[in-house]
């Protein structure tokens, strides 16, 4: 992203407003006085920092860990890299907000063609990495093994999951070739045919040409989440070392190493995603109700950046620091790097007044007041469901596991995601959304909600934030989706206080 953004007009917590982009040395009087002494402290602070910014850096493609400092020292200036809209790229709300980009744009080939590799094993597809890139596919995408079982075990990606596998492969690799005709792309995927059988690998790899066919394998690797979150039960792939990026040469010892890990602490971890940057996201799969596994996530973190460090890697390579990942910069960087971030941030927002806790000063990623699942996070003893909900294991006779099928990530706030969600789409508003719905149920079946909570003030709101609860969980049966709350609203068994919600209006 950095690389391809040329200018940023951007809000300073002060209020002052100014495009952050290209700036020569002597800024001139058309910069205001404030931003000019700005850009001066930033640009000492990376002339001071230079040598142990360059020693601290990984090189990697991706890396997003703290502030891009390498924009303000000398070299990074000298090699055309100085551009300041590159220092708030990633900043994550902490230096400013954006009110416009200025971005560079690329062409986008008209034709595309897929191979999709089949490994008999993990290791053997992270090791073949290193190797496909050299045909300068447009990527390569990671499918485990867990993913292709919980993928078949949906109805709408299991027609998918069947066409792209052959036999019963551990792992595949997504090879993705843009082009302008299709007659090039076709010899691409021969030259990656005769590398993997020279890989050792022979008849393995499945041509995806036909755009309907293309189309289908895109849904399946972008659903890659929920199809992960799609597990029953309280273990769930629980996202905080997902972002990890290591050199192609070392992602197969790094990721077995890893795997031991996960192992050693009585767990596994799902894999996906972007094996030609060596950036693979995987999600220990851990209870966060549980204290126990609260304490295995910080020692998988704290054992995942070690090798992090050995591989000279990034631990951060693109979904950002946020609460999760902030604690780590000190010992990823070094106190040095650290306290420079410290200053860039006290130069920008000296009173600290924008998305205070993120990349700075952060507090302590397993501070259990800051879950979703908190400490006294408990099922209200008084609901009973009236239907039968056993097919979702937990408390409430599995309602409340259904209702906690929700894992917050917003598909449902998509405008091409078929019929989802429609009075969302009417409204913009939170409180009509599946998510929004399912917070609220979460929330009156925890016995969390408040007087004035949306949606939970009439009987009317409540029947409604059953019946919209469309898709949630993945395969819920419409009668089910409907039914507990009409068979409280007429009397059934139980009668209003079965699975009912707290007036609270």
């Amino acid at each position: 992203m950095a690389d391809n953004v040329l200018g940023i007009d951007a809000l300073l917590a002060d209020g002052s407003r100014f495009r952050f982009g290209e700036l020569p040395d002597n800024l001139g009087a058309e910069v205001p006085a404030g931003i000019a002494d700005l850009i001066q402290r930033l640009r000492a602070l990376g002339a001071r920092e230079a040598e142990e910014i360059a020693a601290r850096f990984p090189e990697q493609l991706r890396r997003v860990g703290g502030y891009n400092l390498d924009a303000l020292t000398p070299a990074g200036r000298a090699a055309g890299r100085g551009s300041l809209a590159r220092l708030l790229v990633g900043s994550e709300g902490t230096l400013a907000f954006s009110a416009a980009l200025d971005l560079k744009l690329w062409p986008i080939k008209p034709r595309k063609a897929l191979g999709i590799c089949q490994f008999p094993s993990f290791r053997a597809a992270m090791a073949a990495s290193q190797h496909l890139v050299t045909l300068d596919p447009e990527a390569v995408e990671l499918v485990d093994r867990t993913m292709i079982d919980l993928g078949r075990s949906i109805p709408i990606y299991r027609a998918t999951i069947d066409r792209i596998v052959m036999g019963d492969p551990d792992s595949l690799l997504i090879v993705e070739f843009h082009g302008e005709e299709d007659g090039p792309l076709a010899r691409r995927l021969d030259a990656l045919d005769e590398m993997m059988a020279d890989l050792g690998y022979p008849g393995a790899v499945v041509r995806c040409i036909d755009p309907g066919f293309q189309a289908a394998v895109a849904e399946v690797r972008e659903a890659g989440l929920n199809i992960m979150m799609s597990m029953k039960g309280d273990g769930k792939p629980v996202s905080f070392i997902e972002d990890c990026a290591v050199g192609l040469s070392d992602l197969a010892d790094y990721t077995e190493r890893l795997n031991d890990v996960f192992e050693k602490h009585g767990t596994k971890g799902t894999w996906y995603a972007h094996a030609s940057v060596g950036c693979l996201h995987v999600r220990p799969v851990l209870n966060m109700k549980d204290g126990e596994d609260v304490r295995k996530m910080r020692a998988i973190a704290e054992e995942c950046f070690a090798l992090v460090r050995e591989y000279k890697g990034s631990h951060s390579g693109e979904h950002g620091d946020g609460i999760v990942r902030s604690e780590f910069n000190e010992p990823m960087f070094g106190p040095r790097v650290a306290r420079a971030f410290e200053a860039v941030k006290d130069a920008f927002d000296p009173a600290g007044l924008l998305n205070p806790g993120r990349v700075v000063r952060p507090p302590r990623m397993d501070d259990r007041s800051l879950f979703r699942y908190h400490p006294d996070y408990a099922a209200d003893a008084k609901v009973t469901p009236a239907l039968d909900w056993s097919a979702w294991p937990g408390p409430q006779g599995g309602l409340l596991g259904a209702v906690e099928m929700c894992n917050n990530n917003g598909t449902c706030r998509k405008f091409d995601a078929g019929v989802m969600c429609p009075s969302f789409r009417a409204t913009r508003d939170e409180q009509h959304l599946t998510r929004g719905r399912a917070n609220t149920l979460r929330l009156a079946l925890t016995g969390q909600a408040r007087p004035g909570c949306a949606g939970l003030g009439r009987g009317a709101c409540r029947a409604e934030a059953l019946r919209l609860l469309q898709g949630l969980p993945a395969g819920m049966p419409d009668r089910r989706r409907h039914g507990e709350d009409e068979d409280r609203g007429h009397g059934g068994a139980g009668g209003e206080a079965t699975a009912s919600m707290p007036r609270t209006g």
